[in-house]
């Protein structure tokens, strides 16, 4: 019996035409990372579990895709006389999990890495993560991350070029965007001044869900918490902040006046501002102390992205995380890193209306095929073709012309070469542009110079 053809929930696949739009944003983010000094790595896509518990905080933990043992140790949790034991047992033989992201596993990497790799080290890496979510729009549980990292700086101009790393990518794709940054050490001193610093991070997880349920809602969950009354004092405070960015920080200073902590984030946040706007780097960044990204392991400036104009939650965000490494034993090798999530940032794109742009030439040919004799005769010329770096292709079979015109339009192929016996004869060929439907007659000399890079800028015309 066949079984049904179906996919598992929050996992999709990518369909050709997805793929051009999606290769396009990676080209991109690629590029704008090599601008910058950053080198590709890539790690496994399992870790061991004890790599990745504990670093996310409680709720991430939860959502950690976790790997069922195999062989001999899984027999042993079915032969279990009942269900609390088989728990026990999968529990204690529970190893290797998928990544959750892909800033701890850099951390491990460092750590296993560090006499091979040049700090402060820069890299980016483009792949796969899994999350036991539940889908919904924008929300996958396989969704790839675009990252950045710098580890080995505590210089605040890694902030600053995060900031102009993203502001440079999505004005390549002509996305608009805001850029929200907060620092832990403010909100730490402001959970300082009002007595709540030794529930920071319950404070912190039930204030990251501030857009998403209202004040009304973080003001129910700290109370359900049991979280001190000053919680629910240091929320108000951090809801009334308006105002540009500097009146924003004045106003800070002056509440955050006794606090040590709370004074050095405010100094940093002061540094990244003035130094975006000398950069003109710093239009859409807005600080927002409503931002907590209640992961763990963040230690000062966090960061966020959100598309203008669309309800898709974030397409980036990350932070600088000083004390990561030393999980895995190495101690002083501060970090930051920032993240783009690709399927949101193409979901973005496709609500907005925006796709990638044509390029100049296509270099997308199809040639007909009128019979074998003149497929061979085709193939030498689309191998001239292909060394030129265009994309070619011969129609596979000798079947009706309307049937391969048709494939070339569905396929957004630009031209296509007519090559029939007498035009082999003649050594003139018939090419068809398919966007302007207009055809011309070309030798062979005339064809690969027309269409030679390195020799026009306007290939379709010549």
């Amino acid at each position: 019996m066949a079984s049904k053809a179906s996919l598992p929930r929050g996992t999709r696949d990518i369909l050709p035409n997805q793929m051009i739009q999606r290769e396009w944003i990676m080209d991109s983010l690629k590029s704008s990372f090599r601008s910058y000094g950053f080198q590709a790595i890539e790690t496994p896509a399992m870790e061991k579990l004890e790599t990745l518990t504990g670093k996310y905080g409680e709720e991430g933990d939860r959502l950690i895709f976790k790997l069922l043992p195999r062989g001999e140790k899984l027999e042993k949790v079915f032969r279990a006389e009942d269900l609390n034991s088989a728990r026990e047992k999968l529990n204690r033989n529970l190893e290797e999990a998928l990544r959750y992201d892909l800033t701890v596993p850099l951390a491990r990497f460092v750590v296993q890495n560090q006499n091979e790799i040049n700090f402060p080290f820069k890299r980016y890496q483009i792949q796969p993560v899994w999350r036991a979510d539940r889908p919904a729009k924008g929300r996958y549980r396989e969704f790839y991350q675009c990252d950045a990292d710098v580890i080995g700086s505590k210089s605040l101009w890694q902030e600053v070029d995060f900031i102009g790393l993203y502001s440079e990518v999505f004005a390549k794709l002509g996305l608009p965007i805001e850029i929200k940054m907060n620092h832990r050490k403010v909100l730490q001193g402001i959970t300082e001044k009002y007595g709540v610093n030794e529930h920071f991070g319950a404070f912190t997880v039930a204030l990251d869900k501030l857009d998403k349920i209202g004040l009304a809602g973080v003001q129910k969950e700290m109370t359900e918490k049991d979280l001190p009354e000053g919680a629910l004092k240091a929320l108000e405070l951090i809801h009334n902040l308006k105002g540009d960015n500097r009146s924003i920080l004045n106003t800070l200073k002056e509440e955050l006046a006794e606090t040590e902590v709370g004074i050095q984030g405010l100094g940093d946040l002061n540094f990244v501002v003035e130094a975006c706007a000398d950069l003109n780097i710093g239009a859409a960044l807005q600080l927002d102390f409503t931002l907590a990204r209640g992961l763990d392991y963040y230690t000062g400036a966090i960061f966020e992205v959100k598309a203008l104009d669309l309800d898709l939650g974030s397409i980036g965000g990350g932070g600088r995380y000083d004390d990561l490494t030393s999980i895995f034993g190495l101690k002083n090798m501060p970090g930051i890193g920032i993240s783009f999530g690709l399927d949101r940032i193409q979901l973005a794109l496709e609500e907005k209306g925006i796709s990638c742009p044509e390029d100049e030439f296509s270099g997308d040919f199809l040639f007909v095929n009128f019979g074998e004799k003149e497929a061979r005769f085709s193939n030498k010329l689309a191998k001239q073709l292909r060394g030129l770096g265009l994309k070619v292709e011969l129609y596979p079979d000798a079947t009706k012309m309307k049937k391969q015109l048709d494939y070339a339009n569905r396929k957004g192929i630009r031209f296509v070469l007519l090559i029939g016996s007498e035009e082999m004869e003649q050594g003139i060929f018939t090419l068809k542009d398919m966007k302007e439907g207009s055809q011309r007659k070309l030798g062979t000399i005339e064809l690969l110079e027309a269409f030679n890079p390195s020799q026009s800028q306007d290939h379709a015309k010549h």
